[in-house]
Parts: C-alpha cells; sequence; structure tokens
C-alpha cells in the first residue's frame, strides 16, 4: 500500500471571539489531519465549529475573532524543485494567505452560491479573474480555461454560459459556477460548507457525484461540513465529529456509523431520517449545546448525556484510542478501562445492523 502523503495538519487549534457578551471560545483544541486525495468530513450541530475551523484554514475569520493557539501546517510539493514545504497558516499574513494560500492552494465551496457569485459580473469573468490574479494568464488563456471548467462541472453550451450574469441560473447550475470558480487555479484542498443545503435533493445527489467525479480526476483533498450524516455516508473517508468546539470522536466512515461509541456520536445518528421506523416522532437529542461564553467543566457534553459518569461534571476526557483500530478515537471517559460498560440503544443497534446488510447487498 502506498505511502499516504499528509497536506493539512491542524494541532490543539484555539479560536475565541470578542462579543458583547463576553470571550466565546468557540474551538478548542481541535486536531485534524487530511491527506492527499482524501476526504474528511465534519459534522456537529450548528453551533459546534465546523465553519469556523474551516475559515481559520482559509485565514478568513470574523474580525472578532482571533486564533490563540495551535498551528495549522499546510504541507505541498514545489512544483519547480519538487521539494516538500509545510507553512503554518496561523502565522501567515493577509497578503501572504492572498498570494500563496487562498484560491491557489485551498479554495473553499460556500453553502449560499448567490453570497459568492458577483451579481454584476458575467460568469465567464468570475471563472476568469483567480487565473488572471493569482497567475497572471493571459486573458484568451484564461478565457480557454474558463470553458473547459463550465464543461468540467456539467454546465452545456459552456461558451453561451460565459456570458451570462447569475440571476439567468438556476441554484443548482450557480452552485456549479461556484465549483468552477473554486477550481479555476487548481487547489489541492476543496472545502464544502454545506455545498449541497441551498439545493432540491436530486440536484443534491448530482452535486455530491460531480465534486467525487473532479476529486478522482484531479486528485485532490476534500474537507465537508455538514450536519447531514446522509451526505457524509456517500462522500468521506474519514469523520470528526464535533460538540462545542472541540472534536469528540474521529474515524474512518465504517468506524463511525456501524461502531460509533461516543454518546453524541448515537444521537446524530438515532436523529436520522428513517423510512423504515416503526416511531412516529423523530428522535432529536434533550438539551441544547453549552454557552461557550462561560468556562466548560469536564465534558462539555455532560448535561445532554444519560450516561454521563460523576467525573464527566469535573474532568475533560482525553482522547482515547478504540482497543484494535489506529484510527478511532473517543473523547468519553466511557471508553476508560474502569468505566461501567455502556452498549449503544438497541434501536441504534438494529438499525446500524440494518444500514450494514443493506450496504454489502
Amino acid at each position: 500500500m502506498a505511502e499516504r502523503e499528509k497536506i493539512l495538519e491542524v494541532r490543539d487549534l484555539n479560536i475565541s471571539f470578542k462579543t458583547d457578551s463576553g470571550i466565546v471560545n468557540a474551538i478548542r483544541g481541535v486536531n485534524l489531519d487530511l491527506y492527499k486525495g482524501e476526504t474528511i468530513a465534519i459534522v456537529g450541530e450548528s453551533g459546534s465549529g465546523k465553519s469556523v475551523t474551516t475559515k481559520a484554514i482559509m485565514g478568513i475569520m470574523a474580525g472578532n475573532g482571533s486564533i490563540d493557539g495551535g498551528s495549522i501546517n499546510y504541507t505541498w510539493t514545489d512544483e519547480n524543485t519538487g521539494e516538500r514545504i509545510t507553512k503554518d497558516i496561523c502565522q501567515l499574513s493577509e497578503k501572504e494567505m492572498q498570494s500563496e494560500i487562498r484560491g491557489r492552494k485551498i479554495a473553499m465551496v460556500f453553502q449560499d452560491p448567490m453570497t459568492s457569485l458577483n451579481p454584476t459580473m458575467t460568469i465567464g469573468n468570475q471563472i476568469m479573474e483567480p487565473m488572471i490574479h493569482h497567475y497572471n494568464t493571459p486573458k484568451e488563456e484564461a478565457y480557454k480555461k474558463a470553458v473547459e471548467l463550465l464543461q468540467l462541472v456539467g454546465i452545456t453550451n459552456a461558451e453561451k454560459r460565459m456570458k451570462n450574469y447569475p440571476h439567468q441560473l438556476s441554484g443548482g447550475m450557480r452552485q456549479r459556477i461556484v465549483i468552477a470558480i473554486a477550481l479555476s487555479c487548481d487547489p489541492y484542498v476543496l472545502i464544502c460548507d454545506e455545498p449541497t443545503t441551498a439545493l432540491d435533493v436530486t440536484i443534491q445527489a448530482k452535486i455530491l457525484e460531480l465534486i467525487q467525479d473532479i476529486q478522482k480526476k484531479k486528485d485532490l483533498s476534500v474537507i465537508y461540513i455538514t450536519h447531514d450524516l446522509g451526505v457524509v455516508a456517500k462522500v468521506a473517508d474519514y469523520v470528526n465529529v464535533m460538540y462545542a468546539g472541540k472534536i469528540v470522536e474521529t474515524g474512518t466512515i465504517d468506524e463511525i456509523f456501524y461502531d460509533p461509541r461516543h454518546p453524541y456520536t448515537w444521537g446524530l445518528l438515532s436523529s436520522m431520517p428513517d423510512l423504515d421506523t416503526d416511531d412516529d416522532e423523530l428522535y432529536t437529542i434533550p438539551g441544547t449545546p453549552p454557552n461557550l461564553a462561560h468556562e466548560v467543566k469536564g465534558d462539555a457534553f455532560a448535561p445532554r448525556n444519560k450516561y454521563a459518569l460523576n467525573i464527566d461534571l469535573r474532568i475533560e476526557p482525553p482522547m482515547f484510542k478504540v482497543p484494535g483500530s489506529t484510527t478511532h478515537k473517543v473523547a468519553s471517559w466511557l471508553m476508560h478501562e474502569k468505566a461501567p460498560k455502556v452498549e449503544m440503544p438497541v434501536e441504534l443497534k438494529n438499525r446500524l445492523e440494518k444500514m450494514k446488510k443493506e450496504g454489502v447487498e
């Protein structure tokens, strides 16, 4: 098996925001790894810190935010010398981010294409602009590549569409345009922030297939941010489950879907809609996430966790390795060798077994 090439390494990332109600510790010691050609998903409820983490990677944080500690090491191979270069994004200036990283090496697709597109510029000019800005690409060459990108993202009559404005296109078409713009400078990493939320289900599936197809063709590394576990099941190699600014469980797609160990992950999987269920009501995780403007003592999930131990209220759990796996880790005191044995809910166990059978068939 070929050695995996690490492209992005986030270590002990801490981010806070100054607000009227005090300082909010939005990201609390996040660790992430992304390898070449692979897809990781970051999942969790709204406000868990998914988008903040990836915006820090892009260097586009809000003005009241600050990185208080940690590193975001991005590694690439120099096209001219072939040597491996690593830079800590946290230490780069805005000018360096703009000229070296953002758009060129790491690009992002946001959930609402209308906020990403300029309503006063033609589609063609918006795709050509990054190439001209970053690489001084001659206009004719940029035009030709823009047409090719439109064809790559599945848009017919590409030459005609170059002259269109965003309002003349459907939501699915606009999202394809946003993907084309993100790919215009041949980035190594593509971050997709809920890229299908604003689209209907049939278009959603097409956009996901499109991103996967382009990923294979260009050997891209992809980070998906989503709260939709159905999307995760289709696209991810590895999953990071986030809660209250921390990653509480990480593992391969099969480990997270078929052998989840954190009660929060159990809750997320239980709340997935299921057409075959006998229940009249959709499961929801009780309670609400903690207010991160206040100090979190112990395990942030403890007040919502019916399996919480006494220690959860006092001491934050470390990341425990799941026995027999090199990739599966869980931040829960239930993983401690002296903790009482707790099984996942029977309904969830039955559902996951059924999913596993359907996946094999």
